[in-house]
């Protein structure tokens, strides 16, 4: 009989009104910001679900919360409502119904959702021994309320480059999930299930963690250091590995990109070898594929931060905030300001 099986006779041998009265392991707060992502909020909350009906008891509670009590809607634009606000929140710190654990679930156009309230809230929550965390771009709001100077943390990849550069002190990593000291912060999608995962290990045993994968149809707990994204020989379809090994050296020199000279240094290889690789690889040549990863970088920081446009160049390695101008417009149709004007008419 499977490990499944004998949770599933576990749960069919009671009704639901007799089921075992067990102290909670943990009890949790989900406090939701506007745009918040559905997929890791679900994943999160269904990891909880999953292992109380395994048990037959609830060794997990939780409840919502928003800024004013009011429903969220989410960036699919499915509306959510909620047990608390947030001055109810902070009632509650004082009692007996105080959480162990505080999520913060967020998504895109995080940065327009801060608050000053919810910052101070966030800080007294942990300073009463309360565990924090972060889910998709929660590490933003945790970053925002002083919670990650020098902190190992985790952040969805196309927010990563605009997180970096608003918070220098933040020790952020494109891992699944970082738990660091009594922080908690991972990259959103189901990396989410993952990281709750982890944390239902720490209370039960694998019995239990197998189980609730069979039941959400996953075939392994991913680890916390697992990529986020897919590897480049499946994202761009070349097999070649020197190629690979130089886009992976442009990739992570962006700010200060090297020269031909130096890529060919490091590769090995002469400057004509890697301007033929790249003509019939990429189609197109080593400058231009460089320059393109910039711009694309550039572009996931314009849509995804409120960094000026002039530190988003300096960021994207461009000596000047008129050649980035027209070296984006020539591959966008529009330039920097355009797209940022566009982002926050779409936001509004």
């Amino acid at each position: 009989m499977s490990e499944t099986n004998v949770f599933s006779e576990k749960i069919a041998e009671k009704p639901a009104a007799d089921r075992q009265e067990t102290p909670v392991l943990r009890s949790f707060v989900f406090f939701l910001v506007p745009d918040f992502s559905m997929i890791a909020f679900a994943t999160a909350i269904e990891a909880l679900r999953i292992a109380n009906r395994m048990l037959n008891y609830d060794s997990y509670k939780w409840r919502l919360a928003s800024l004013d009590g009011n429903p969220v809607v989410a960036s699919n634009g499915v509306e959510v409502a909620v047990d608390n606000s947030l001055e109810e929140e902070r009632r509650l710190l004082s009692g007996k119904d105080r959480p162990s654990m505080l999520f913060v679930c967020s998504g895109v156009n995080v940065e327009r959702h801060g608050n000053k309230s919810l910052y101070g809230w966030i800080r007294e929550e942990y300073n009463r021994g309360v565990a924090v965390g972060g889910l998709c771009t929660g590490a933003h709001i945790l970053a925002s309320a002083g919670l990650l100077s020098n902190r190992r943390c985790a952040i969805h990849w196309e927010n990563l480059p605009g997180f970096a550069e608003a918070f220098p002190k933040a020790d952020v990593y494109a891992d699944l999930f970082e738990v660091d000291g009594n922080v908690y912060t991972c990259a959103g999608g189901t990396a989410a299930l993952d990281m709750m995962l982890s944390l239902i290990a720490e209370d039960h045993d694998d019995k239990l963690i197998n189980a609730i994968c069979e039941q959400a149809l996953t075939d392994r707990v991913r680890g916390p250091h697992d990529r986020q994204r897919l590897p480049l020989r499946a994202r761009l379809g070349v097999q070649n590995a020197r190629i690979l090994s130089i886009i992976e050296m442009m990739e992570a020199n962006l700010a200060e990109p090297l020269t031909l000279v130096e890529i060919a240094d490091h590769a090995g290889l002469s400057r004509r070898q890697i301007e033929r690789l790249f003509r019939h690889h990429m189609g197109r040549s080593p400058a231009r594929y460089y320059l393109e990863i910039r711009l694309d970088r550039a572009r996931h920081l314009l849509l995804q931060s409120m960094l000026p446009v002039v530190e988003v160049a300096i960021a994207c390695g461009f000596v000047s905030a008129s050649h980035f101008s027209k070296c984006y417009r020539e591959l966008y149709g529009r330039s920097p300001q355009q797209e940022r004007a566009e982002r926050q008419v779409e936001a509004a």
